[in-house]
C-alpha cells in the first residue's frame, strides 16, 4: 500500500529522517534492504549469515543520518557504512590467507619514478556480464571466495556498486594507486579462474 513517504525521493526521505520521522526511515529501510544484503553477500560470500550485519547497518544509518550533509549522496554514504561495518567484522575474524602477494606493484606502475600510478584499462567485460545463469553465478561465487578480502572488496565496489577509484580509495582508506592495482589484478585473477568454465561452455555449445 502506497504511503506519502513511498512517493518521496531518497533525498526527501533523508531530510525527513533528519527531522527524526520514523516512517521515513522505515521507507528507506524497505527501499534499500535488498541492496544492503546483496552488497554484504558480494563482500563476504563465505559468511553463513549476514542478517545481523544488515540490521547493524541500518542502526548506524539511523544514528548517523544527521551527519549526512548532502542528502542526495545517500546511496554512496550507505555503501560506505556497509563497507566500514564489513571491515570492522573482518578485523574480529582470524586471518586465513595472506593478502600481500597480490599487492606487489606491476612493473610498469613505477617506470615514471614519480610515485604515480597509471589507470589500467579494462578491455573486456567481466565474465558475469556476458553469461548470467544460475550455474555461472555459483562458479563466480566460488572464484570470488578465492580472492583476498581487500581485492574482493575493491572489485565489488567498482563492478557491482559502480563507484569511482577515488570513492573506493576513500571508503577503504587506501591509496588510489593501490585500489587500481587491486582491481586490475582481481579482474585478471577472476578471468583466469573462470576461463576453464567458459571454454567448456563454448565447447559444449559447438558440439551440440
Amino acid at each position: 500500500m502506497a504511503t506519502a513517504y513511498s512517493q518521496q525521493s531518497d533525498r526527501d526521505l533523508v531530510l525527513a529522517c533528519q527531522r527524526r520521522e520514523p516512517q521515513a526511515f522505515e521507507e528507506l529501510v524497505k527501499r534499500h534492504q535488498k541492496t544492503v544484503f546483496a552488497l554484504l553477500y558480494q563482500l563476504a560470500p563465505d559468511w553463513s549469515d549476514t542478517s545481523d550485519l544488515a540490521q547493524e547497518v541500518f542502526i548506524r544509518v539511523w544514528r548517523s543520518i544527521n551527519n549526512l550533509r548532502n542528502p542526495s549522496s545517500f546511496r554512496s554514504w550507505l555503501t560506505q557504512i556497509v563497507t566500514n561495518l564489513f571491515y570492522d567484522e573482518l578485523r574480529k575474524r582470524p586471518r586465513r590467507l595472506p593478502t600481500v602477494s597480490m599487492d606487489v606493484a606491476l612493473a610498469s606502475d613505477d617506470e615514471s619514478g614519480d610515485g604515480q600510478t597509471r589507470d589500467i584499462p579494462d578491455e573486456s567485460d567481466l565474465p558475469h556480464d556476458k553469461l548470467i545463469n544460475k550455474e555461472l553465478s555459483e562458479v563466480i561465487r566460488e572464484a570470488m571466495l578465492k580472492l583476498p578480502e581487500q581485492f574482493r572488496t575493491a572489485i565489488v565496489l567498482r563492478e557491482v556498486e559502480g563507484l569511482s577509484y577515488e570513492e573506493i580509495a576513500d571508503i577503504t582508506q587506501t591509496e588510489m594507486g593501490t585500489v587500481k592495482s587491486r582491481i586490475a589484478r582481481a579482474r585478471l585473477k577472476l578471468q583466469e579462474m573462470l576461463k576453464p568454465y567458459l571454454e567448456s561452455t563454448e565447447t559444449s555449445e559447438v558440439s551440440s
